[in-house]
């Protein structure tokens, strides 16, 4: 670097900082870049201070301390930024805590409420086949609707949608079970879906923060998430079986979560929305034509369905094979959590040694591939072996805390902003189509061997999606990270 061009550095450096000094939160974005480089003028101009003083650029003109100042107001405005990000995470979590909340209170008993109004297994699996199937039909329209009406107003929808559906648990009519895992499976198409895209757009369209921050949000999310469950698991054993209030004590617990969050956020939550369209119809065929086009799309979907359609199976599964032991099941589901966290805690420490999210990813369905078949296993006994099953489902969860943080961001770089919610929801449907049909095909009481099918299929899936990995991860690097050159 010569004097020339050393000194117009400096004035480009200048007019940035007067820019950034008249601009809002969205220009601090590039103070990281602009920042890192003046570090770097500022080690070059020192260590060649002679040289320059030889060229009649001498300290006595001050130009030292005005790199010195430069990088000091750099620091402090991308601390200010800073500053603005976590503020910005504060609100979002106080809408985002409540309905988490909710959900997880649910978790560890809807096969075990189901049981204890005396349906069987196969009316159990209809149960949640009809929620998965909602999910389908209605999870691709709801990213539509969200990018077009408003991902706040379709947030607050999910809160309506929920609150009925666990007000529902309450009757033991199989029919009115069956109207409420329908709605269950409209909020989870909208819980696995539009909160991702509102929070997206607001980091990057509205606030303009660094793209990098988003993997540190979805690894941050992941494990308060998961104290988040621990905590739930335990509320939900305390009230279902030490207060025996039964098993549909948590689903009411549930509902005033799910109301307080949709107050908080009609008052805190700002509004955003995907790529205005006037047909609706073609924002619904864009979304697919992206998917099948865009070869790296494409993968990332069959991806997130095949592991996500076998921790759904899981999710099935796991009360009637862990159930023959009488365990209390909050206290499995508060420990399948804390593997949960052990993944997402991983994936941190991964993360800040500069590993990257796909090499994380890969890692996440290999742990969950050698899982699968462990469950496989556990199942061939002719009494379940239950510290295999068990060691095999802490596996998984823990993979599973591995796997959203790193799919989170990838998605987040290389799906457009525009789409995101529709092409999130296309995705959804291989994967409840997938789940119904393990669920329904091979799951009943005539079928002893239905388990051990069910896990040998998945484990078969999981190896395909370890396959398919490997492609990500040689076309990732001849890919720019970024939404506009990808689609």
């Amino acid at each position: 670097m010569d004097t020339g061009a050393f000194n117009g550095e400096i004035v480009d450096a200048e007019a940035n900082v007067r820019e950034l000094r008249q601009a809002d939160g969205a220009a601090l974005a590039r103070v990281f870049d602009l920042s890192l480089y003046l570090i770097d003028c500022e080690i070059f101009y020192f260590s060649h201070e002679n040289d320059f003083v030889k060229h009649k650029f001498n300290s006595k003109s001050g130009n030292h301390r005005e790199i010195r100042g430069l990088v000091f107001l750099l620091h402090l405005l991308l601390i200010i930024c800073f500053n603005k990000y976590l503020c910005f995470l504060q609100y979002m979590v106080k809408c985002t805590f409540w309905p988490l909340f909710g959900d997880w209170l649910q978790g560890p008993y809807i096969y075990k409420l189901y049981s204890h109004y005396g349906f069987t297994n196969s009316q159990i699996a209809v149960l949640y086949v009809v929620g998965f199937s909602a999910s389908v039909l209605f999870g691709t329209g709801a990213g539509v609707l969200a990018d077009s009406f408003g991902r706040k107003k379709m947030c607050m929808v999910f809160c309506i949608t929920y609150s009925l559906c666990c007000f529902m648990k309450i009757f033991p009519n199989y029919n009115i079970l069956l109207l409420g895992r329908l709605l269950g499976g409209i909020s989870t198409s909208l819980l696995f879906s539009v909160f991702e895209s509102w929070y997206i757009s607001e980091h990057i369209q509205n606030y303009d923060f660094p793209k990098e921050w988003i993997s540190v949000t979805f690894s941050k999310a992941t494990f308060w998430n998961g104290v988040l469950a621990i905590i739930a698991g335990i509320i939900a054993n305390f009230t279902s079986d030490v207060l025996d209030f039964g098993p549909v004590s948590p689903f009411i617990l549930a509902i005033p979560c799910f109301i307080v969050s949709c107050c908080i956020m009609s008052k805190v939550w700002g509004e955003n929305y995907g790529k205005p369209q006037k047909n609706t119809k073609n924002v619904f065929i864009q979304g697919l034509q992206m998917i099948v086009t865009n070869n790296l799309i494409l993968m990332l979907g069959i991806v997130q369905s095949l592991f996500e359609s076998v921790m759904y199976v899981f999710v099935f599964l796991w009360t009637p094979i862990l159930d023959s032991a009488h365990p209390p099941l909050g206290i499995v589901f508060s420990i399948f959590m804390v593997c949960i966290m052990i993944g997402s805690s991983f994936y941190q420490l991964a993360h800040y040694r500069q590993v990257q999210p796909p090499v994380l990813l890969l890692l996440a369905v290999v742990l969950a591939t050698v899982s699968q078949l462990g469950c496989a296993l556990a199942s061939s006994y002719h009494n379940i072996n239950i510290s295999i099953a068990s060691f095999s489902f802490f596996l998984l969860e823990i993979a599973v805390g591995i796997y959203f943080p790193a799919i989170g961001y990838i998605k987040s770089e290389c799906i457009p902003e525009s789409h995101r919610a529709n092409i999130m929801n296309w995705f959804r449907v291989p994967l409840n189509v997938i789940t119904c049909i393990i669920l329904l095909s091979l799951h009943g009481e005539r079928n002893a061997g239905g388990n051990v099918v069910i896990f040998l299929i998945s484990s078969a899936m999981m190896l395909g999606c370890s396959l398919i990995m490997v492609k990500i991860m040689k076309i990732l690097p001849q890919v720019s990270m970024s939404t506009e050159q990808i689609c």
